[in-house]
């Protein structure tokens, strides 16, 4: 036998009487490590004559080929009898709970956003959408926005470098107002002019430059819009109601508004809700004449303002409408207890797990506007 043959064969013993992982380890490390028997054999190689090397190289290369097969079967082999042994001495009680699956939440704003469609459906209202990146015309212009107004100022709008095709340059739009004028000017086109009854909501992500407690660059909004023959403020003041009482689920809210002005509304009117405190807290509803109640502002809106109406195609001496909007994540706040809208937008898991809602237990008013 050549003295390769005994090396193979003294580590195939070696691995044979292996008790364990690390003895293996041990096996393998001074066979064919860097510095291992076989290992410094090969490197032989390249000193030897053609002749030599042609002789040699078949057998060192055997031997290194058995030594790793040997160590990677017997490995497996004691993989297999561990498995085997935990098997036979585990056993599995089916009795007891499955051990529960982590799962996500449902944001609050997705819930609001929910709760807000579904209070609308009872009163006859479509949700709309349309894009987060915007032009002037149908962000401040359609609007009735003049172009000294100071949400069109670098420090409120994010603009975009690129333009419109009228030169002016593309924004990321600062409410959901725009759904509203797209929405009208479609019914205008595909009606001729005539014009036909509008009642939508329009909820998703708004962005303006600001940031501290209660504002961050980017929130979310809804707006709503009515379009209609004979409608006045007394429609307004009717849905609002319905929709904040209906929201808080209290029969016990009053509302007050108040005159105020929008450049595409007239007459406008911020919204007012009476609150109470009740532990220490305020709440929405109650008794807002106590010592410690009063009034929180909404909402805001308004009487579509004709220029708006006419900007869209439709004649406002036929149609006419109100409109109103507020910012979903205050509404969140007000209704489940959060005190920062910065935390919204974090991603802590912590808040998520404290404030979020289960998918298959979440609150819904099913019952309806009328319940």
């Amino acid at each position: 036998m050549s003295d390769i043959e005994a090396i193979r064969d003294k580590y195939l013993e070696q691995i044979d009487a292996a008790a364990d992982g690390d003895a293996l380890e041990t096996i393998r490390l001074a066979a064919l490590g860097k510095k291992g028997e076989i290992s410094l054999l090969l490197k032989t190689l390249g000193q030897m004559s053609p002749d030599e090397r042609q002789e040699q190289g078949p057998k060192i290369n055997g031997a290194r080929q058995a030594v790793a097969d040997a160590l990677t079967s017997r490995k497996e082999a004691m993989e297999t009898a561990a498995l085997d042994a935990k098997l036979a001495t585990e056993k599995l009680d089916l009795t007891l709970p499955a051990p529960s699956a982590p799962k996500g939440s449902i944001h609050p704003v997705s819930q609001v956003m929910d709760e807000l469609a579904e209070i609308f459906a009872d009163l006859g209202f479509s949700v709309a959408t349309g894009p987060e990146i915007e032009d002037d015309w149908h962000n401040f212009t359609a609007l009735n926005i003049p172009d000294t107004h100071p949400a069109r100022a670098m420090h409120d709008t994010f603009y975009f470098p690129q333009t419109d095709d009228s030169g002016m340059p593309k924004l990321l739009r600062t409410h959901t107002s725009p759904v509203q004028i797209r929405t009208m000017m479609d019914v205008a086109r595909q009606t001729g002019g005539a014009g036909e009854p509008i009642y939508l909501i329009a909820p998703g992500r708004t962005y303006r430059s600001d940031s501290d407690a209660t504002h961050t660059p980017m929130f979310h909004q809804v707006e709503g819009l009515v379009i209609d023959k004979g409608i006045h403020m007394g429609h307004l003041k009717w849905t609002l109601e319905t929709f904040v009482r209906a929201f808080f689920e209290r029969d016990d809210i009053e509302l007050r508004l108040r005159p105020s002005y929008f450049p595409f509304t007239e007459p406008s009117a911020e919204v007012d809700v009476g609150f109470s405190v009740e532990k220490g807290r305020r709440i929405i509803g109650g008794d807002s004449r106590s010592n410690e109640g009063g009034w929180m502002e909404i909402l805001g809106s308004g009487m579509v303002h004709p220029n708006v109406i006419r900007n869209c195609g439709l004649d406002p001496d036929v149609w006419q409408g109100f409109a109103f909007g507020c910012g979903i994540d205050r509404l969140a706040m007000l209704k489940y207890g959060m005190d920062d809208l910065r935390a919204f937008f974090d991603g802590d898991l912590r808040w998520a797990d404290h404030y979020g809602f289960d998918a298959l237990d979440v609150p819904t008013l099913s019952g309806g506007v009328g319940a």
